[in-house]
């Protein structure tokens, strides 16, 4: 049985844009907060490809990720994930080979398989690519294939990435990159940052499938986890406030910028509203490190997790900095 020191944790940043700022602030902001997770002792930072939201600055994903790698030195910086349907393999291949060029040994190429963005923006990114999700597992093969080992007869190649192996890690919110995966034989990272709903059935068909690989003998998983983590739980429940303003946006489809935290969010949302939020942030740690430690606990308890990957989405920088300072103090016992 694992214990919670016995797991890695990673960051997973959505560059939020907040209101009145700027997209420029947000990616300096990131590659501040990378510098900081890496002196924390975290494992990777992780950032995701989104399109036409205002409230989030990641969109060129693998440019980010350059200036990212490029500002720190140890830490693993990679894609959670690149929304494959939106690219061509041999493109991603191209520029995950060049990222691994530039900083061996510390590049993720983290896939998903929705577009990331409304239908009429996918339209837009692809123009008149015929690509989908359907295309999802032929898309990972022939992805795969340009960042391994060039063969004899192999006519088109990733240079770079021809030979560079870049770590590839399937993402999902649903059972079907979870079941895909496990028959690849490659690490499975599950959305439960927000969609907790099917995380533990997840999980289940994912080790249930898995066959060994190249790249791992036996299953790996990590989990999303949102995180509000503040010296007292009362200062970490006022600051969550920007987070559920947030969401309740994503689902009314308003403007994503970040608000600031209120006293009170009666008035600002209604009762179903309210739940909405609270299942899509079920899995959310709110709170001082003695809450968040027992409640990370159990989730180690019950999903036998081998790393978790937290996204902490407040409205301040320095919260935000703050927030993971505690959660490495508390993962590390």
């Amino acid at each position: 049985m694992k214990r919670l020191t016995d797991v890695k944790f990673s960051t997973l940043d959505l560059v939020p844009v907040r209101e009145n700022g700027s997209a420029a602030q947000s990616l300096r902001n990131s590659l501040d907060l990378a510098q900081h997770v890496e002196k924390f002792g975290y494992n990777r930072f992780w950032v995701a490809e989104h399109h036409n939201m205002d409230g989030i600055a990641s969109s060129a994903t693998s440019v980010l990720l350059g200036y990212l790698a490029g500002g720190t030195s140890t830490i693993r910086v990679g894609s959670g994930g690149v929304m494959l349907p939106n690219h061509a393999p041999l493109v991603i291949a191209e520029q995950f080979g060049t990222l691994e060029s530039l900083y061996p040994g510390r590049i993720d190429l983290g896939l998903g398989r929705a577009p990331g963005s409304d239908q009429m923006t996918a339209r837009a990114l692809r123009r008149e690519r015929s690509g989908s999700a359907d295309d999802f597992p032929a898309d990972v093969a022939e992805l795969v294939r340009y960042l391994g080992p060039r063969t004899p007869d192999q006519r088109i190649i990733a240079m770079p990435g021809t030979g560079t192996n870049v770590p590839v890690w399937l993402l999902g919110s649903s059972l079907f990159s979870a079941q895909l995966a496990g028959e690849r034989g490659l690490p499975y990272a599950f959305a439960s940052h927000f969609a907790p709903r099917f995380m533990h059935e997840a999980i289940r068909v994912y080790r249930n499938h898995f066959k060994p690989s190249a790249v791992l003998d036996k299953p790996y998983v990590m989990l999303g986890v949102p995180l509000v983590a503040a010296d007292t739980d009362e200062q970490a429940d006022y600051l969550a406030t920007s987070v559920y303003q947030r969401i309740l946006a994503l689902m009314r489809g308003q403007s994503l910028v970040q608000r600031p935290p209120v006293k009170t969010m009666d008035g600002l949302w209604l009762p179903h509203e309210k739940e909405a939020v609270g299942d899509f942030l079920g899995l959310a740690m709110v709170g001082s490190p003695q809450k968040i430690r027992a409640k990370l606990e159990v989730l180690i308890e019950q999903t036998q997790a081998d790393e978790l990957i937290f996204t902490s989405d407040l409205y301040e920088h320095a919260d935000r900095v703050h927030s993971y300072e505690l959660l490495a103090q508390v993962m590390k016992g």
